[in-house]
């Protein structure tokens, strides 16, 4: 087994020059900038930087890596069948930037509970969900490079009752203000090619049609309220492809989550407006959660 799962979507999705990437992450954070408030947790999207960057930078500026000693990273599964959620097998996970390092002890407490698999390394390396945020991470994390570590997680196909057994299980890590969460998500993926064009007509073109739609399912997680978000996708089922993650997610703040408990989205974004029936997009948004 590999002990370093390479870059493999350098080059491709995002640029293998560390210059390059290191200029595109500043510029899109500077261009994002607002106030750091203590992020615990943050929503934000896992495709190519050409069409998502700028959007991700909404969440990743809101990120203070003062205290911050580990990052866990929620990606769902594009390419492999699970039907639970699978830790790497590597101790490194590497990037333009600098190498990341993967906490041992961690995957070892949570491999311990019975409840995780393992990824082989091709798994690991075919599956972009968790790498595209790795430079964000690295960026943000810059003042602590080799002072935190991570904790990659891939989530398959979970039930409800995994996804809460699940969040139970990281309910605890989430309360532990040195502990980030970054969950891995883009939102609706519309158009023929995805089997999916749900349209309202009442809203206007099709992709206001689809900004309404994510706006929606947006607002149910800004409230924190888990049953409500199951019915919204059981209403529409909207091809948000982190919606497992974000299942765990607030099946996670709902063991802990006070009155003072705030999530919200900062940016959304669509990779093109489709107006006719033959178009396709991808949507993103980025948000954080704050205070427990």
């Amino acid at each position: 087994m590999s002990e370093v799962r390479r870059a493999s979507h350098a080059g491709s999705w995002y640029s293998s020059s560390k210059k390059e990437l290191n200029s595109q992450l500043e510029n899109w954070l500077s261009k994002a900038s607002s106030k750091k408030v203590g992020t615990r947790a943050l929503i934000a999207p896992h495709a190519g930087y050409s069409y998502c960057g700028a959007c991700a930078a909404f969440a990743y500026n809101r990120v203070d890596p003062t205290n911050i000693k580990r990052v866990f990273i929620l990606g769902p599964s594009h390419h492999v069948s699970l039907g639970g959620c699978a830790l790497t097998q590597t101790k490194t996970y590497s990037t333009p930037l600098y190498d990341l390092i993967v906490d041992q002890e961690m995957n070892e407490e949570l491999h311990k509970t019975g409840k995780f698999d393992k990824m082989s390394i091709s798994t690991d390396e075919d599956e972009h969900s968790i790498e595209m945020h790795l430079p964000y991470i690295a960026k943000v994390m810059e003042s602590k490079k080799g002072q935190f570590t991570v904790v990659p997680v891939l989530v398959g196909h979970t039930s409800h009752d995994k996804e809460l057994m699940y969040g139970k299980i990281f309910s605890k890590y989430l309360k532990d203000p040195e502990n980030l969460f970054v969950i891995s998500s883009d939102f609706c993926h519309w158009g023929s090619r995805f089997r999916y064009t749900y349209y309202d007509k009442s809203k206007g073109d099709i992709h206001q049609s689809i900004e309404d739609l994510d706006k929606q399912g947006m607002k149910i997680i800004e409230r924190l309220h888990t049953s409500e978000y199951y019915q919204y996708l059981e209403r529409y089922s909207n091809t948000i492809c982190g919606r497992k993650p974000i299942g765990i997610f607030l099946n996670a703040v709902d063991q802990l989550k006070t009155d003072g408990t705030i999530f919200e989205f900062h940016q959304y974004a669509q990779s093109s407006k489709v107006k006719r029936m033959n178009d396709s997009s991808v949507s993103y948004a980025a948000g954080t959660l704050v205070s427990l």
